[in-house]
């Protein structure tokens, strides 16, 4: 147990010290690629879709799991 608060302490430590690490990089590819002169453009499909579908799963999960408890008692 004392080994693993250590290793978290630690762990936390050098997170909190070390925010060179965790700086994101600017919008746009630096001049290299030609990007349309729209250098926020995100596309947010991929991760978004997989992140909605995994919530109405988890959701429809619950409601199912509720309602057979209530039918229990």
């Amino acid at each position: 147990m004392k080994k693993l608060l250590t290793l978290t302490t630690l762990l936390s430590l050098a997170i909190m010290f070390c925010p060179v690490l965790m700086f994101a990089a600017g919008p746009g590819f630096g001049g290299a690629v030609d990007d349309g002169g729209n250098a926020c453009a995100a596309p947010l499909d991929g991760g978004l879709s997989i992140l909605l579908a995994s919530g109405i799963g988890f959701g429809a999960k619950m409601l199912k799991k509720n309602k057979t408890a209530a039918k229990s008692k």
